[in-house]
C-alpha cells in the first residue's frame, strides 16, 4: 500500500510541476477584485468548489454557492467561479450564460483549456490533471476517474487562499473569527 500513496503523491506533484503559476496569480487577482462571488461545480468537483467557497468566506469575501437559498444575484463587478474539469457540463454552461448576460465575469477551473466552458469564460485556470474525460488508455493515474484533478483542486485552492490572504492583508486570526461556532 505505501507504494500507492507514493504514486498518488508523485502524480499530484507532477500536476503542480506543470501548472502555470502566472494563471494562478491572475485567478487570485480576479477573485480579489470581485464584488460578490458565486461558485458552482458538479459531483466531486462541486465538493472542492464548496471547500473553496468556505475558505473565501473565511477571508471575509462576499461569497455563496450556487443553489443555496442565500445566493445573491450577480451583476457587474461580480464573479462566477465554476469547475468543469472534463471541459464542460450543461449546468455549468447554462450558469455561465446567465452570469455573463447579467454583466458578471466568469472564471473556469478546468483540465481542458480548449473545452466548451473555457472557450466561453472570461478567465481560465487550467489544472493539468487527468479527469474522467481522459481516464482510459495506457497512461492513467493510479487514482480512479477524475480523482487526480479533484485532489489537485484541493491543494491548489488552499494555496490560492494563502495567496489571497497575503494580497488582502487578512490575518489568520481574522479568518478564524469568520469560522462558524455552530459545529
Amino acid at each position: 500500500m505505501p507504494k500507492l500513496y507514493n504514486q498518488a503523491l508523485q502524480e499530484l506533484a507532477g500536476v503542480f510541476d506543470r501548472i502555470d503559476e502566472q494563471a494562478v496569480d491572475a485567478a487570485v487577482g480576479v477573485i480579489a477584485g470581485a464584488g460578490r462571488i458565486a461558485l458552482y461545480g458538479v459531483g466531486r468537483e462541486g465538493l472542492q468548489i464548496k471547500g473553496l467557497a468556505m475558505r473565501l468566506y473565511h477571508l471575509g469575501l462576499k461569497v455563496a454557492v450556487v443553489g443555496d437559498m442565500t445566493t445573491p444575484p450577480l451583476g457587474s463587478g461580480d464573479l462566477l467561479i465554476v469547475s468543469a474539469g472534463p471541459g464542460g457540463f450543461s449546468t455549468v454552461l447554462g450558469l455561465m450564460g446567465v452570469a455573463t448576460a447579467a454583466g458578471a465575469k466568469t472564471l473556469v477551473v478546468t483540465a481542458q483549456p480548449n473545452g466548451d466552458a473555457a472557450q466561453r469564460a472570461d478567465h481560465v485556470l487550467t489544472i493539468p490533471a487527468q479527469t474522467m474525460a481522459d481516464d482510459q488508455g495506457t497512461k492513467v493515474s493510479v487514482l480512479p476517474m477524475g480523482s487526480l484533478f479533484e485532489g489537485a483542486q484541493y491543494v491548489l485552492f488552499e494555496i490560492m487562499v494563502l495567496k489571497l490572504r497575503e494580497r488582502l492583508g487578512t490575518s489568520t486570526e481574522a479568518m478564524r473569527a469568520n469560522h462558524t461556532n455552530l459545529e
